[in-house]
């Protein structure tokens, strides 16, 4: 996930999410952080400017076969909220070690889409607005 700070100073990090058809979630887990979570760059960046861009690739050794979705959007982080114990619940279902960590107790990353990217070495770009993203679904919810 890329996000920069307010002064435009950039950020990209790897995340793990969840995706529900059409949000994105993205939990502060228990993996070991210098810092609180709610000092977590990522953090101040997405509370400072809400602009975010996340790429999903499928790396192949064949580089004929490679493809890519690029999410661009807005992000919020939560505590709490209507869809907290849904995205959970998502989060704990696509990774096992979040079924032992103590997620409901710490910050989560809501990313809204407003574009989808993909693209594939064999075929064209292609760009959609977020209901039009049927054919990027799988790409989503498999990585």
């Amino acid at each position: 996930m890329a996000s920069s700070s307010k002064q435009g100073r950039p950020l990209a990090i790897p995340i793990c999410f969840a995706f529900d058809g059409s949000r994105l979630y993205s939990s502060i887990d228990e993996k070991p952080k210098k810092t609180s979570p709610l000092a977590l760059k990522r953090v101040s960046n997405i509370i400072e400017n809400p602009n975010v861009c996340l790429v999903i690739d499928k790396y192949r050794e064949d580089w004929r076969k490679l493809e890519y979705v690029l999410v661009i959007g807005h992000a919020v982080v939560t505590k709490r909220g209507q869809e907290f114990p849904r995205a959970l619940a998502l989060l704990r279902k696509k990774y096992k070690q979040y079924k032992s960590m103590k997620i409901e107790e710490r910050p989560l990353i809501i990313i809204e889409p407003h574009r989808f990217i993909t693209w594939k070495s064999s075929g064209t770009p292609a760009t959609v607005k977020p209901k039009g993203y049927g054919r990027f679904k799988q790409a989503l919810s498999e990585n």
